[in-house]
């Protein structure tokens, strides 16, 4: 369901960035144990977009993992808003498309590439 446009919010950074420390974890367990001031519920929402969008992957029982597309976006390497893998060289900026892939869909999440 990948969408381009301004959609992340700031709660979905500290989700990606609990689930990278922790493993994993519940909307419930990401407000008691995190830094996460918001509302299980919300929480729970947000976890569920960033799931849609192959950044987190849901287990069911409200359990979700970051994904290598989350890592990627943490660690700057991942554009949301174009959905582009960007790696960057010493002198240039080289883009790589990623919009031929299913969400989550690496060769680490068990996908083709």
């Amino acid at each position: 369901m990948r969408h381009s446009g301004d959609w992340m919010t700031l709660v979905d950074d500290r989700i990606l960035e609990y689930l990278r420390e922790n493993e994993t974890g519940s909307p419930t367990e990401m407000k008691e144990e995190g830094p996460i001031n918001y509302s299980s519920p919300y929480i729970g929402r947000r976890a569920k977009r960033l799931a849609e969008e192959g950044l987190a992957r849901h287990f069911g029982n409200a359990v979700y993992t970051i994904t290598d597309d989350g890592e990627a976006y943490l660690d700057g390497r991942l554009d949301t808003q174009e959905w582009r893998y960007v790696e960057e060289d010493a002198d240039d900026v080289s883009v790589d498309s990623a919009t031929d892939r299913e969400p989550g869909n690496s060769p680490a999440n068990g996908g083709p590439m």
